[in-house]
């Protein structure tokens, strides 16, 4: 009798411990599953195909949002940039600013036609010289109103983020808004700067507080220097403070619980 029931006893040992090992095995068989799965997935080439296929989603997208972009080599090996089919070898194609390997089927002067009627008209309200809003904003986005810097400058006057809140734009990409706030930003630089054109861009470049770190005067920064110089170069920048006689007065509105800045020849209370 005491035989038996040690020989009961092993056997429901053997197989507890069979089931013990069964089990250990299927775990070990389902970890090395899912690592062989997890390394399938993250394999190289299988990285770039799904990061093709999530490129080629949002350029559909904004080609849907957006006119057809069309884009060829040409002889020299640039890249040019068009909104129509290329037609024949002799395409006519024109500069693109902050670039000197891309160009474009529609010339400078074409896009500016666009935006003629919203520079002068905020020029006018904030007394800037058009020719000065002209130039910044062929300097700096070749009048693109989808233009994006490596910084995060947007929009066809390269508003950064925090300038864009500051100046109540909500969307810097929409041509009248942009220019709005920059035309407005470019005038109070021009106040800090009292009347100063180049500093007022080295302002816009740099920021006004590398201005006045280099002693009101030009910072010494390779870019800053060569972008009041090309906006020099396509229009006479003053260099001269305006005179406080000059008749040009500085009025600050409230308007729906915000500051509006605004700009007369009329003298206030009059």
């Amino acid at each position: 009798m005491a035989e038996r029931v040690r020989a009961a006893a092993r056997l429901r040992t053997h197989f507890a411990r069979g089931t013990s090992c069964g089990r250990t095995r299927a775990r070990y068989q389902q970890r090395a599953w899912i690592r062989q799965r997890c390394i399938s997935v993250l394999r190289p080439d299988r990285i770039l195909l799904h990061l093709a296929v999530a490129l080629a989603f949002v350029v559909g997208a904004v080609a849907v949002a957006h006119e057809q972009i069309y884009t060829w080599r040409d002889a020299n090996g640039n890249l040019v940039l068009s909104n129509r089919p290329r037609k024949g070898a002799d395409v006519r194609t024109f500069d693109v600013p902050k670039t000197s390997t891309v160009r474009d089927t529609r010339s400078i002067s074409a896009r500016a036609d666009t935006y003629e009627d919203l520079i002068v008209g905020h020029a006018t309200v904030n007394h800037v010289r058009p020719e000065l809003v002209r130039a910044v904003i062929q300097v700096e986005s070749g009048f693109n109103p989808h233009a994006v810097s490596p910084k995060g400058a947007m929009g066809l006057m390269q508003l950064m983020p925090a300038t864009a809140r500051r100046l109540d734009v909500r969307n810097p990409f929409d041509p009248e808004e942009n220019i709005r706030g920059g035309v407005a930003y470019l005038r109070q630089l021009l106040d800090r700067c009292e009347g100063n054109e180049e500093l007022a861009l080295a302002a816009y470049n740099a920021g006004p507080q590398a201005v006045d770190r280099y002693g009101h005067t030009v910072p010494p920064y390779q870019e800053t220097r060569s972008y009041v110089s090309k906006i020099s170069g396509l229009v006479d920048t003053t260099t001269t403070r305006v005179s406080t006689t000059s008749g040009i007065y500085r009025v600050v509105e409230m308007v729906d619980g915000r500051e509006v800045v605004r700009y007369t020849n009329k003298r206030p209370g009059t």
